[in-house]
């Protein structure tokens, strides 16, 4: 991701809908998995690995970018700069990695998925988020430099080759989908959706999102999918 949009992320993501929702996801998922070592791949600021931290985990960022890395040691977490499709880590390490809208973002995601198959330890889980569908493509994922929009068929695949059992594959962000699509559509619409919005439309957003931890909404068209897998 660029430098300017990991900075202007870490601005926002404490308070954005968007972020906290996804946050909220996270910390939901390790309620059903024991705690021990996690890598964030691609963590940018940091933000999704004080999350594994506030839920006992013990946690180790991964970035590339100079910047973002630099963001999260000044939030004091642990962090390494390195590339995803070469992990700076020993074998059978780690018992959760997870990698929050970052694979999109890299040519060989193959490789990537497949370090993270080697870095995890016989039992170990993996989390995952992406974006969804390539009918979304727009302006939007050329200005956060997105090589690709996934299908449920498709981040599916990429895990199974490298040998993962797949625990979950579920939609995110359905009920705002039809409102996304609307949006980039528009011939106006340039740049990235991920940015400040008023305080009551940040709050309506994001009781809109969090509706969805309630409502049968994993198997319907969304704008994120989100993907848990498990090494044997």
């Amino acid at each position: 991701m660029d430098p300017v949009e990991i900075k202007q992320m870490a601005e926002i993501e404490e308070n954005h809908w968007w972020f906290r929702e996804r946050r909220a996801l996270i910390a939901r998922e390790l309620k059903n998995l024991p705690t021990g070592c996690a890598l964030d791949i691609g963590a940018a600021a940091g933000r999704n690995t004080t999350v594994l931290e506030e839920a006992g985990w013990q946690s180790f960022a991964l970035e590339y970018d100079e910047s973002g890395a630099a963001l999260a040691k000044s939030r004091g977490i642990n962090v390494m700069r390195g590339d995803a499709t070469r992990l700076p880590v020993p074998d059978n390490h780690f018992d959760l990695a997870i990698s929050y809208d970052v694979l999109e973002h890299i040519a060989d995601d193959v490789a990537v998925v497949e370090e993270i198959k080697r870095v995890l330890k016989p039992g170990g889980h993996v989390l995952i988020a992406v974006p969804a569908d390539p009918r979304l493509w727009s302006e939007h994922d050329v200005a956060v430099s997105h090589l690709r929009r996934y299908t449920r068929e498709s981040l599916s695949k990429l895990f199974e080759e490298a040998g993962f059992v797949i625990e979950e594959v579920k939609s995110w962000n359905v009920l705002l989908r039809p409102v996304v699509a609307w949006k980039r559509r528009r011939p106006s619409n340039t740049g990235s959706d991920i940015k400040a919005v008023s305080a009551p439309l940040n709050r309506a957003l994001h009781i809109v999102v969090a509706m969805e931890r309630y409502l049968p909404t994993g198997k319907l068209p969304g704008v994120s999918l989100m993907l848990r897998a498990r090494v044997d």
